[in-house]
C-alpha cells in the first residue's frame, strides 16, 4: 500500500499555519482527535521537533497503520482507541491536564473510503458495514433491516438531509420483505430504481442516502455534539483548535460551538461587560475557510471541507 499516493491530508499546510503559534513552546502537546493513518500528525510532528502527538481513533486498522508510519518519532506519538468523545479521558490517560492544541478532521477517512470491504462507498459492491470501528456495534446491514420505515425517513431526511426520504423508506420495506439487504449494490439498485429519472440527472442517487446510513451506525453527530465541549474544555490559555468539516450537518454544530465559546455571556442592557463575560475564546478565521481551487483540483476530497478554528483567551473564573 503506497500510503502517501492514497493519502493527501487536507488543508494541511494551513492547519500547520493554524496551530503552529500554540504548538512552538517546549513540552506543547497536540491532540490529533480523528488520527486517521497519520498523515496530519506526521507533519506536525517533523515541524515541531519537541512536539508530542495523542492520536486518537476508533478504527484499530487505522491505529496500527499510523503506529508503523510514526514509529519513528518514539514516545512523541502516543496513540489511543477511543472514539473522539473521549478526548478528555485520553488527555487523562496519558498524563496531561490541558493540551496546547487539538485537531478535528471529520468525516469518513481515506482508509475507510478505499477499502472496498468496509461499505462505505456506493461505488464498490461490498457488505454493508460502515462501522467505523469494525469490532463493536451494528452495521448498516442491521440498520435497514432493523428500522421501521418512520425511522429509515427520519435517518435520511435529518443525517442525510434527502428530499427523497419516505420515497426511498418504502422501496427499501418493500425490498427486505423478500430478502435481507446485505450489500451495497443491493441498495444501490433500490435506490435508484426508486428514484425519478429526472431527478437521476441531479446526482447519484445513493449519496445522501449512504452519508446517512454511516452517520446513524457511528452516531457521528452526538458524538460530535460531546466532543467539541470537552475539546474546548481541554485546551489551554493560548492554545488552539482547528476543526475539518465536510458536510452541513457536521459544520453546523461546530460553528455552533465555536461562536458560544467566543461570545460574551453578559446580560443584554448591561452598561458595560464585567470581566467574568468575556469571551473564553477567539475565533481565528472569518466563517468557514475552503481549500484552495488548486488543492481541490488536486485532492478531490478536499472540495466539501470547511475550517473552523479558534484559539482560548482566557480561563472562566
Amino acid at each position: 500500500m503506497d500510503l502517501d499516493r492514497i493519502h493527501t491530508p487536507v488543508m494541511l499546510d494551513r492547519t500547520v499555519e493554524l496551530l503552529a503559534p500554540a504548538l512552538e513552546a517546549p513540552g506543547a502537546v497536540l491532540v490529533d482527535a480523528t488520527l486517521g493513518m497519520g498523515g496530519h500528525s506526521r507533519a506536525f510532528l517533523e515541524r515541531f521537533p519537541e512536539l508530542t502527538v495523542i492520536g486518537l481513533d476508533r478504527d484499530l486498522e487505522a491505529l496500527a497503520i499510523a503506529r508503523e508510519r510514526l514509529a519513528a518519532f518514539g514516545d512523541r506519538a502516543r496513540f489511543v482507541h477511543t472514539v473522539y468523545d473521549g478526548i478528555a479521558e485520553a488527555i487523562r490517560g496519558e498524563g496531561f491536564d490541558e493540551v496546547q492544541g487539538i485537531l478535528f478532521d471529520l468525516g469518513v477517512s481515506s482508509l475507510q473510503l478505499d477499502r472496498a470491504e468496509r461499505g462505505f462507498a456506493y461505488a464498490k459492491d461490498a457488505p454493508l458495514d460502515m462501522r467505523m470501528d469494525p469490532s463493536r456495534g451494528r452495521t448498516a446491514a442491521d440498520v435497514l433491516a432493523e428500522a421501521d420505515e418512520d425511522e429509515l425517513r427520519r435517518i435520511f431526511l435529518d443525517y442525510g438531509e434527502e428530499k427523497l426520504a419516505a420515497r426511498y423508506a418504502r422501496a427499501i420495506v418493500r425490498a427486505r420483505a423478500d430478502h435481507p439487504i446485505a450489500r451495497s449494490g443491493e441498495l444501490v439498485q433500490i435506490l435508484h430504481d426508486a428514484t425519478p429519472v429526472a431527478i437521476q440527472r441531479q446526482g447519484h442517487p445513493a449519496k445522501r442516502v449512504f452519508q446517512a446510513l454511516r452517520i446513524e451506525v457511528n452516531e457521528e453527530l452526538s458524538v460530535l455534539a460531546a466532543a467539541i465541549p470537552a475539546a474546548l474544555d481541554a485546551v489551554a490559555v493560548g492554545g488552539r483548535i482547528v476543526v475539518l468539516s465536510y458536510q452541513s450537518l457536521e459544520d453546523r454544530l461546530v460553528k455552533r460551538e465555536l461562536q458560544a465559546a467566543s461570545s460574551s455571556t453578559a446580560p443584554a442592557g448591561l452598561p458595560m461587560e464585567l470581566p467574568e463575560h468575556k469571551p473564553l475564546f477567539r475565533l481565528l478565521v472569518r466563517g468557514a475557510e475552503l481549500a484552495s481551487e488548486a488543492e481541490q483540483a488536486e485532492n478531490p476530497r478536499a472540495k466539501p471541507v470547511r475550517l473552523r478554528a479558534a484559539e482560548r483567551v482566557r480561563r472562566a473564573s
